[in-house]
């Protein structure tokens, strides 16, 4: 099953590896428990109405991946026996088994997390949108988690545009492999910011008036409501990466801009 690990270079960082394929493990980090403040405060360059209010949520202890879904990852996930829905083993638009899977719906994923599910006999699922932005935050209170300043050299997005007077630089055009900028934040969480928008569980909801305070997915009686995106593209200005943004999609829409990461269960129930 899972292999529990301490990485020797950084000791506050544990995770464990979900046997997958040859090349396709998938790396959970864990993420410890504790209290942030959601959204973005009034003083943040070029912030968005939808951040509002700034408000305190407590987030227990959970697992999240690494990296967003590889494509070599969601072949094998995608060759697992059907749950609710059947899944295209090479949706990209852009091929590379160490790039992210994208043009895929909420559905999609929702699909891949179920069949995995079954696979390891442990939950997965898509994280809360409180889940995600503290766990990319890791501690921090600047628009990204490396500081107030955003360059194209440790993000992959649409580099003609700039953020605060931030230096512009190279726009790719495409998603990059998901090892290819080795700038984790202090959780060792990567490719939070830029690459691929990543689903969340939540349904859209257009403040924070109301919220959860839990960290638990904020959902609405319409199941076929637009579902939360965060962190931002490759193709998007560098305004639309930080830490606080949000957006939103049809979930049945698959976008070639779309992907998604996986979270799962606390320590306390590994086996």
């Amino acid at each position: 099953m899972a292999d529990l690990l301490l990485r020797p270079e950084n000791r506050q960082t544990s995770y464990f590896t979900e046997r997958l394929a040859d090349g396709a493990d998938l790396q959970m980090i864990l993420v410890p428990s504790g209290e942030f403040q959601m959204g973005s405060p009034k003083s943040e360059p070029e912030r968005f109405a939808n951040e509002d209010p700034q408000h305190s949520v407590n987030v227990p202890a959970f697992f999240m991946g690494r990296y967003p879904i590889t494509q070599d990852q969601w072949r094998f996930v995608a060759g697992l026996p059907q749950v609710e829905q059947a899944l295209n083993p090479d949706p990209s638009r852009f091929k590379g088994d160490t790039l992210p899977v994208e043009t895929v719906s909420w559905y999609d994923a929702v699909e891949f997390c179920a069949r995995l599910s079954a696979h390891t006999k442990r939950t997965y699922r898509l994280p809360s949108e409180a889940e995600w932005e503290y766990a990319c935050r890791a501690g921090t209170t600047t628009p990204f988690y490396f500081g107030a300043m955003i360059t194209p050299e440790v993000v992959n997005y649409d580099g003609n545009s700039s953020y605060n007077n931030s230096p512009k630089g190279e726009y790719r055009e495409t998603t990059t492999p998901v090892e290819h900028f080795e700038f984790a934040n202090a959780w060792g969480l990567s490719d939070m910011h830029g690459n691929v928008w990543e689903w969340c569980a939540d349904h859209w909801h257009s403040n924070y008036e109301g919220a959860p305070t839990d960290g638990s997915a904020w959902l609405s009686e319409n199941e076929d409501a637009n579902r939360v995106l965060r962190g931002g593209s490759w193709n998007l200005n560098p305004v639309i990466c930080r830490s606080a943004s949000r957006s939103s999609f049809y979930p049945r829409g698959p976008y070639y801009y779309t992907g998604f990461r996986v979270v799962c269960s606390s320590p306390r129930t590994l086996s």
